[in-house]
């Protein structure tokens, strides 16, 4: 067996062009263009390539984008003064502050500044409860981005075992909620294994969808699952460059060889990764749409 390819960047695509429909009919029912506000501190180089990213798309879509590059020696206070003329301003109906964030910056008290109801990361304590309780106003982009991987890919979730490697508040505890809800492209079997699991193959083989967000290049391997398992990798690591200095990216998962066994998988780059952007346009668009 050769496994499927789940193409994020098609599937990505096929989103991308929902939403122009979505805010042609904003623009022409409500005069609302939506608006999204990135705030960048510092020079991170992996960090100004995504904040690129979400500009262009933005661009793409017709999405009004303000872009924030602030020194990494900006404080916490002037940071959050920032924030807060972004919540008061009508243009803007997401913001998204990019981490990580400079140590002597509290993340935390950053991102719990912003509006719930402009919060696109879905990282807000408010919005991480409403999924908890199953009534989420935005779901996180990259775990959303995974159920539609899955649901768009015709995988069952419905009754399936799921197997979530890494516990994240970014990844891991997101996707384990949102694909156990009692709710259609979803109400699945959960468990989630991290570094303080006992025998993590035991579990993994287990799965008949295997979600790897270890942080760790190729950690799982063929042998760690079973013969028709659909595997999302979400791990980016760069493990050296090409002769003509690309970074050379590997997942979290041993591709080459769990393909063999895999009835469906992501790759590592065009899985995971343009679903994540794809999603924080959606949840950009629904803001505008919760403000009108």
């Amino acid at each position: 067996m050769t496994a499927k390819i789940i193409n994020g960047s098609e599937i990505a695509r096929q989103i991308r062009e929902e939403l122009k429909q979505e805010i042609a009919e904003l623009k022409a029912k409500h005069n609302l263009v939506p608006g999204l506000a990135t705030v960048l501190v510092g020079e991170d180089p992996a960090s100004q390539v995504y904040v690129g990213q979400k500009e262009k798309t933005c661009l793409a879509l017709g999405i009004y984008s303000e872009r924030h590059d602030l020194a990494t020696q900006t404080t916490q206070s002037e940071l959050l003064v920032l924030v807060d003329k972004l919540n008061k301003d009508p243009k803007i109906h997401g913001i998204l502050v990019q981490l990580p964030l400079p140590k002597h910056i509290n993340e935390t008290e950053v991102l719990d500044a912003i509006n719930p109801r402009k919060d696109v990361d879905g990282f807000h304590p408010v919005n991480l409860g409403k999924l908890m309780i199953g009534e989420p106003d935005y779901l996180p982009c990259t775990p959303h981005g995974i159920q539609q991987l899955l649901i768009r890919s015709g995988v069952k979730i419905e009754g399936a075992e799921v197997v979530v490697v890494g516990r994240s508040n970014i990844v891991g505890k997101p996707i384990a909620n949102i694909l156990l809800q009692k709710k259609e492209g979803a109400n699945a079997t959960v468990t989630i294994c991290h570094t303080g699991t006992k025998e993590l193959a035991a579990h993994t083989r287990r799965a008949d969808i295997l979600i790897v967000a270890a942080g760790r290049p190729k950690a799982v391997t063929a042998d760690m699952v079973k013969e028709g398992v659909v595997v999302i990798d979400v791990g980016v690591n760069r493990i050296g460059k090409t002769a003509e200095g690309k970074d050379i990216l590997v997942g979290d998962v041993d591709f080459d060889a769990v393909k063999e066994k895999a009835a469906a998988i992501t790759p590592v780059p065009g899985g995971v990764g343009p679903m994540t952007i794809a999603m924080l346009m959606l949840n950009t668009v629904k803001a505008a749409k919760l403000a009108a």
